[in-house]
């Protein structure tokens, strides 16, 4: 079978964040010990297995994604990803409904190129700031908030820009505090630049110490920072080396999530 390799929320290769897409021409998925070792020998932050469905059901593809340490109940970008693929090749046309963990996904191609995902929005709960936090992220936290069991991951808003991208964590340490890992966030020191806030995405849970660009937090990011900027349509900047923008429109209990992807590589699965 044919195996890519997709660079999502990006429009260039070698940036944003690479994801595995295997198309499988089966009507079930293989066993969960041959997709594991797929996605750890892919060795990317997410791996995207997709089947087709039966026509005149609620879903047109079956989705799971795997890291190379576990399967994950969402995943933005590898649904980005697998989007991509299934309109650039011609296996779907149109919006395309995916049957995931998370519920019923939808993909909606655009005619210049970008596709918007239509994901549920992540429940914020305050908490308080767990003893030892700070010094794991390697700065002091402002605010925390719990995401709920489909993104299980720690919000943390810290003082600004300059300290989202200067940090340094003890991604170890970091792995105490929740599920997945820690969203670290600030507002955007210029939005002029064309981004509203930024973020960092550390999952050493899951076994990606940086994430470089992360769909499925910005399901959480999106309501945060729309309630403290008073807009609905906000641009997130992912500042990790790689690095990319993720627009997000807030619809109540749904996010719509929209970028580019680029295919880097093409080849063919032999085990």
């Amino acid at each position: 079978m044919r195996i890519r390799i997709v660079d999502a929320f990006t429009d260039r290769p070698f940036t944003g964040n690479p994801a595995g897409v295997l198309l499988l021409d089966l009507d079930a998925f293989p066993d969960d010990a041959w997709l594991q070792n797929v996605a750890l020998e892919v060795n990317h932050a997410e791996t995207a297995f997709a089947h087709r469905l039966p026509e005149g059901g609620d879903a047109d593809w079956a989705l799971r994604w795997f890291t190379p340490a576990t399967e994950v109940a969402m995943c933005g970008h590898a649904t980005l990803a697998t989007a991509h693929v299934l309109h650039t090749t011609g296996a779907h046309q149109g919006p395309v409904r995916f049957a995931t963990l998370s519920g019923i996904l939808i993909a909606t191609p655009h005619e210049n190129g970008s596709l918007t995902l239509d994901f549920p929005t992540a429940p914020l709960t305050p908490v308080a700031v767990p003893d030892g936090v700070a010094a794991a992220l390697g700065a002091e936290p402002l605010t925390a908030f719990d995401t709920g069991v489909n993104i299980g991951d720690l919000v943390i808003e810290v003082a600004d820009e300059k300290t989202v991208r200067g940090l340094a964590p003890d991604h170890k340490a970091l792995a105490r505090y929740s599920t997945r890992g820690i969203i670290a966030t600030a507002r955007a020191e210029d939005p002029s630049r064309g981004y509203d806030f930024v973020s960092r995405c550390f999952f050493p849970n899951v076994g990606i110490d940086e994430d470089p660009v992360t769909g499925s937090a910005h399901t959480a990011l999106a309501p945060y920072w729309s309630e403290r900027l008073g807009r609905p349509d906000l641009t997130g900047l992912q500042a990790s080396p790689r690095s990319g923008l993720v627009h997000t429109e807030l619809r109540g209990d749904r996010t719509l999530l929209s970028g580019r992807a680029v295919t880097v590589i093409e080849g063919e699965l032999h085990a």
